[in-house]
């Protein structure tokens, strides 16, 4: 699935994990929307990468609106 990066402060540099968002549309002067927000996305995306549905690597996991969006596109489509 392509997705797009957000990397979340923990209470230490080593607490910070990254979230995984579904990108909707393209990208517009550094701003990405993302399939969870009407109005929210990210700001200067790294570009979108193919990611799995099953994260296996520590600090990774998928924005919970995001991953409901994509399950229900590929189940009505």
């Amino acid at each position: 699935m392509l997705a797009i990066s957000e990397r979340v402060q923990g209470d230490t540099v080593w607490t910070e994990s990254l979230v995984w968002h579904k990108p909707v549309g393209r990208a517009v002067e550094e701003f990405q929307p993302i399939a969870c927000s009407d109005t929210e996305g990210i700001v200067l995306p790294g570009g979108k990468r193919e990611v799995p549905l099953r994260l296996d690597k520590p600090g990774e996991r998928w924005c919970p609106n995001c991953l409901a969006a994509i399950r229900a596109d590929r189940a009505t489509g």
